[in-house]
């Protein structure tokens, strides 16, 4: 998340696949929650794939939540 402005921010946001069939409502969804934030009067979601997403991202909490250790 990078604050480009004042009540202005950008978020770099990757997805766990390329094809996810829903891709445009998980960025839609993040704008709209950012959105939501004390301050933030615009926020904008662009789709990255550099780095690629692993598992290694995730917390050790949600990787307990989806069985994964």
């Amino acid at each position: 998340v990078d604050i480009v402005a004042p009540g202005e921010v950008e978020i770099a946001m990757t997805l766990t696949a390329p094809a996810c069939p829903v891709a445009g409502q998980l960025v839609e969804e993040a704008a709209r929650r950012a959105g939501l934030a004390p301050g933030v009067k615009r926020a904008h979601v662009r789709l990255v794939w550099d780095p690629p997403w692993t598992k290694d991202r995730m917390s050790d909490e949600a990787l307990l939540e989806l069985g994964l250790i």
